[in-house]
């Protein structure tokens, strides 16, 4: 039987799970925010550092030793100025790729952009080798014997055209001057997804044994969120099971390999991804990786197929893919289905509740599609969660309409029992029980939404549909936090929120909306009966308040509707809970 020790443990919990957030968030995640940014140096000051030496090609028994990069360039646009260049040019993706050793390493998103400001730089994705900043993939043979040569970082192809789109493909040509003619034909959809066809012609008198390869490589560990809800970093399917080794996991393992079938691998980043998707009817070694070298970690994600054996007069091919752009959910699962990519879709950290982020993600999709604003999608998801569970609410806010009611008799109870908690509580649950009231009802409507909360988090948090995604007003981002500050009025005053750690932010007009819409739905609740538990109900709208000042602002938008709709239902609910007791 529910019992006030019952409730007292209840609030104790909830207590202490907001201490928990609260002390992780100031003793923690705040300083150790603040020391990130006090490691990271001016960036007029930053000098770039000198381009370690690649990660080694994948290699066979004897395999020729991987290629030396250019020296390394002052910046990413001097990198790219320093060789000869297929221009990129199809509506989603700009850059090029270096003719000298056909990397692909020039990757710009063209609908995407570093700020919520139209004119501000596009998404660099891919960057030279010898950049600041190398990231880049690339693709070739690896030979059975060093006395084969075959092309590599430094082989200069020879292209039939300058220009890659989507409806024009790029060849490349390069003869070993050994009898072996290698061409290989790059293709690019209207999206992502380069096609790489490596072909080559034995004309010699003597069999040869190649395997084809491809990796990407990645200098330097990228800043990440840091975030436990999401990955990034190496990723993976391998056998049929996602892989996720941090970037720690991959630099103290140096190596992690595996062989698999129907794979891709490559590097995430939260809303971008690089992979490799080899022919996925075949077997292939794969591998990441970690190198060391001029004081900079390298990380490398690659496969290695099985050997063929060219004879003299015969020739071999084969054909992968890489995805280099924006991890939009619909088009990863269109390339699942037209590629046969087993698992595309988890690039996204969609994480353990899968099965309910995924199609809350599809129902704010198509509601998006269907109203043309995701925070009007938001407001119509939240609606259709409070209409799910409107039998469950209604017999949970009636439950606590009696409670209310009740109030008058529970004061009775005090002043007759004084002190005695024993007697106290036998009573009230005697009163309870001729009632028909439950204690626990108010907990309910915030227990069944906790599940949905979350994913749809996860769904703010994760997919790039939201990033960048307005609502009205100030939010043009649902994504991120509700730009605003109490500390300036609300932009009224003439200068910026200050930099105060509150949770992560600084406290916006929407957190302070949805603090104000729990202290009503509270204000509705029955006060419990020891005067402690109503004072720490009394502070736990401002202590939310504070936790959610830095989430998305789609989530506290959905939380504030959730909160005005529940007031409502409850208000109705109250108002005939006493036409009824009047009536009798």
């Amino acid at each position: 039987m529910f019992t006030e020790d019952n409730q007292k443990n209840l609030i104790l919990a909830i207590v202490i799970s907001v201490a928990i957030v609260l002390g992780w968030q100031f003793l923690v995640e705040g300083p150790r925010l603040q020391a990130q940014r006090a490691a990271q140096p001016p960036a007029a000051t930053t000098q770039p550092a000198a381009t370690p030496a690649p990660a080694a090609t994948p290699q066979a028994t004897g395999g020729a030793a991987p290629s030396v990069p250019a020296a390394a360039a002052p910046d990413r646009a001097a990198a790219v100025a320093q060789s000869p260049r297929i221009r990129i040019d199809t509506p989603q993706v700009k850059g090029s790729i270096r003719v000298v050793g056909a990397q692909i390493d020039d990757l710009q998103l063209a609908r995407y952009r570093e700020t919520t400001d139209p004119a501000s730089a596009p998404i660099t994705l891919l960057s030279p080798q010898n950049s600041p900043d190398p990231y880049f993939a690339e693709f070739g043979w690896v030979a059975g014997s060093a006395s084969v040569a075959v092309p590599d970082g430094q082989t200069p192809w020879i292209a039939d055209r300058d220009t890659l789109t989507a409806t024009t493909p790029v060849t490349l040509t390069w003869d070993n001057g050994a009898g072996l003619k290698f061409q290989r034909r790059i293709a690019i959809d209207s999206n992502f997804m380069f096609e790489i066809t490596d072909s080559v012609a034995n004309s010699g008198s003597e069999p040869v044994a190649l395997q084809a390869y491809g990796r990407i490589q990645r200098v330097g560990t990228p800043k990440t969120l840091g975030f436990y809800i999401l990955h990034e970093g190496p990723i993976g399917v391998l056998n049929g099971k996602l892989e996720e080794p941090s970037y720690d996991d991959v630099k103290k393992k140096r190596e992690i390999k595996a062989s698999a079938t129907g794979a891709w691998l490559g590097i995430t980043d939260k809303y971008w991804l690089v992979a490799l998707v080899p022919d996925q009817k075949t077997a292939k070694d794969t591998r990441f990786l970690h190198t060391a070298a001029q004081g900079k970690d390298a990380y490398q994600a690659d496969f290695l197929a099985g050997a063929v054996t060219v004879a003299p007069g015969a020739g071999a091919t084969a054909v992968n893919h890489l995805f280099a752009g924006a991890k939009e959910v619909r088009l990863l699962d269109a390339y699942e289905n037209s590629l046969g990519v087993a698992l595309f879709d988890r690039a996204v950290d969609f994480g353990w509740f899968y099965w309910l982020t995924r199609p809350i993600f599809f129902v704010l999709d198509f509601f998006y599609r269907l109203l043309g604003n995701f925070g009007l999608a938001i407001l119509l998801l939240t609606l259709c969660v409070k209409g799910l569970f409107f039998p469950l609410a209604n017999k949970s806010y009636r439950a606590m309409s009696k409670m209310k009611l009740l109030q008058p008799e529970i004061e009775k109870l005090k002043a007759i029992h004084g002190g005695d908690q024993a007697k106290m509580s036998q009573a009230m649950m005697e009163l309870y029980k001729k009632s028909g009231a439950n204690p626990l009802a108010g907990c309910l409507p915030v227990i069944i939404q906790i599940p949905v909360f979350f994913s749809l988090y996860k769904v703010l948090f994760v997919t790039i549909e939201m990033r960048h995604a307005p609502f009205y007003g100030w939010i043009k981002d649902l994504s991120a936090g509700d730009p605003t500050s109490i500390f300036n009025l609300f932009g009224l005053l003439p200068w910026g929120p200050p930099e105060v750690i509150l949770l992560g932010g600084t406290m916006g007009a929407w957190p302070l909306i949805m603090g104000v819409t729990m202290w009503l739905q509270q204000k509705m609740n029955p006060a419990p009966p020891d005067p402690v538990q109503a004072k720490i109900f009394m502070f736990m709208p401002i202590l939310f308040t504070f936790m959610l000042a830095a989430f998305p602002a789609g989530l506290v938008i959905y939380w504030a509707w959730n909160n005005i709709l529940s007031v409502a239902q409850q208000w109705v609910i109250m108002r005939q809970t006493a036409q009824a007791k009047t009536a009798h």
